[in-house]
């Protein structure tokens, strides 16, 4: 098997069919090798047209979030710890909440549940970005997009928020170190 190639793809599939309720899978190797031979290769991409279209919004949301959430509480843009976790937590909670519904997309392509595709009549395996938008929606209707949006703000705070603090101190901490430098040796010529 082609490890560098499939490992961005294969555990989250992995991870998530040995989460679900019942999961048939009595360990990594064997949900490897069962998802290979049943399904192919092909199973650990279903998801990534979704993965690809809900990074993008989440990272833009996520900066433009910390930027404003920090043009409020730190406007002069010093180094201040409150405000970059607090900032950070606000702007990984807003990416998460607003990305949800891509989330559990991804999610169905990745663990192609049983119960859910029986239900719907779906014979085979769920392709496609369409398809799971169409399919959770007959599922549960609006509602069903934002299944598990609470646990899924409250991974994100506690990470961005930390992500953002340690980014920040970084900067501050390498700034403050090159200022000394940049007197000694004088003006940069242009």
């Amino acid at each position: 098997m082609q490890s560098n190639t499939l490992t961005p793809f294969l555990f989250p599939v992995i991870k998530q069919r040995m989460q679900m309720y019942n999961s048939p899978y009595r360990g990594l190797w064997d949900c490897i090798r069962t998802v290979t031979y049943t399904e192919g290769v092909g199973a650990f991409y279903r998801s990534y047209s979704t993965q690809l279209t809900m990074n993008i919004p989440f990272q833009a949301v996520h900066f433009i979030t910390y930027e404003l959430m920090q043009e409020q509480l730190n406007p002069h843009r010093h180094y201040h710890p409150g405000s970059h976790i607090l900032s950070g937590a606000a702007a990984g909670a807003v990416s998460a909440a607003i990305t949800t519904p891509l989330d559990v997309c991804k999610t169905l392509l990745n663990t192609q549940e049983n119960i859910a595709l029986s239900s719907m009549n779906v014979s085979g395996h769920l392709t496609g970005m369409a398809n799971a938008f169409r399919t959770v929606y007959q599922l549960g209707g609006l509602s069903a997009f934002f299944k598990g949006v609470q646990a899924r703000v409250i991974y994100q705070m506690p990470s961005t928020a930390i992500a953002w603090s340690v980014y920040e101190f970084f900067k501050y901490f390498l700034t403050k170190q090159q200022l000394p430098q940049e007197h000694e040796a004088g003006p940069r010529p242009l």
